[in-house]
């Protein structure tokens, strides 16, 4: 019960959401989100596989934020760079051959695909409790520290994301661009909606106990 008080459930279904965008944008070709690029560019420059260096610039990023907040290392977030970089990994493999377009057209629905669902997997895991992100916590930390909103904190981080990405010959692209300056967007926009559905099914199990 605990766990599906924390929100578990929707943890779950943001990861595979989030995942299946990610390996879209990839696949695309048109350029990957700024994070995912430098997780290609690391691959192609270092090897391994995209999803194993989720997990270790997540790694990273866990001791970065406790720094930045002054806090302990939220360790249990490289959980979800573990859950994030299978499911990468995993949706690369099963997409590889099924959505490989060769066309314009091809490339923008998969583009467009992708950056929808990062935005509503982002959502997702947001409204639960288990193992943050540490990509999406970095996002909160700089909007606690600056008083910036959620969507000029994720274009900050993107900005310099992009660059480290430039560096290593990462999947940056006019889909790079794009999710920059709108994934932000797109999270504020269905956290609305996903809290709804979160409180709904939080009010049901209620009921449901009493």
């Amino acid at each position: 019960m605990r766990f599906i008080r924390d929100g578990i459930h929707f943890y779950l279904i943001g990861i595979v959401i989030l995942t299946l965008g990610i390996a879209l944008t990839i696949q695309s070709t048109l350029g990957a989100s700024p994070f995912d690029a430098l997780l290609v560019g690391l691959h192609r420059t270092f090897g391994l596989t995209v999803g194993s260096w989720e997990i270790v610039v997540g790694f990273t990023m866990v001791i970065g934020n406790a720094l930045a907040a002054k806090k302990r290392p939220e360790y249990l977030a490289l959980v979800t760079s573990l859950v994030t970089g299978i499911g990468i990994d995993s949706w690369l493999f099963v997409l590889r051959d099924l959505v490989a377009p060769v066309t314009l057209i091809g490339q923008w629905i998969a583009l467009s695909a992708g950056i929808i669902l990062i935005g509503l997997g982002v959502a997702f895991y947001l409204q639960s409790n288990f193992a943050p992100n540490p990509m999406d916590r970095t996002m909160l930390v700089i909007s606690d520290l600056t008083g910036w909103s959620v969507t000029y904190s994720r274009a900050a981080i993107s900005g310099g994301l992009v660059i480290v990405a430039f560096l290593f010959g990462g999947a940056i692209g006019v889909g790079t661009l794009i999710n920059a300056l709108i994934s932000g967007v797109l999270i504020s926009m269905f956290l609305p909606y996903v809290k709804v559905l979160r409180n709904g099914t939080g009010k049901r199990r209620n009921k449901m106990a009493s």
